[in-house]
């Protein structure tokens, strides 16, 4: 039904997120974190079942934990990670473009015969890394 009246619309800040680690992980500050099928916080490693979300904020250590016995802060944004080595580096060429999760620090140009999830868009490229943005 439309509005007939002025409505207060709740916001919430959509950069940070709080979710619930999975069962015996451990996942480091800095580190870039994906969701797994189930729904649970994982370090970000080759599977192409995992949707990235944001970067650790904290180091949660839930290894000798069930999922959801800690939490996890996670940031969106735009953050630099390691470039993948050799025939599989990102270049200026692509920017842009999707690129591939390889581990928790490290992104790559291909999905390796699609083994990899797409951990998001190139934004920039430098000598020190890649600039990924993740929404």
């Amino acid at each position: 039904m439309a509005l007939s009246a002025d409505r207060n619309t709740p916001q919430k800040e959509g950069s940070l997120r709080n979710l619930p680690v999975a069962a015996t992980t451990k996942i480091f500050q800095g580190a870039l974190v994906c969701r797994n099928a189930a729904g649970n916080a994982v370090p970000g490693s080759v599977s192409t079942t995992l949707k990235p979300i944001g970067v650790a904020q904290e180091f949660v250590d839930n290894s000798a934990g069930s999922a959801g016995d800690k939490r996890v802060t996670v940031k969106r944004g735009v953050f630099r990670f390691k470039n993948s080595a050799s025939g599989d580096a990102i270049t200026d060429a692509d920017v842009g473009n999707d690129c591939y999760i390889v581990d928790d620090e490290t992104l790559a140009k291909t999905s390796a015969t699609n083994t990899r999830s797409i951990a998001g868009k190139v934004y920039e490229v430098d000598a020190q890394g890649v600039w990924l943005e993740i929404a």
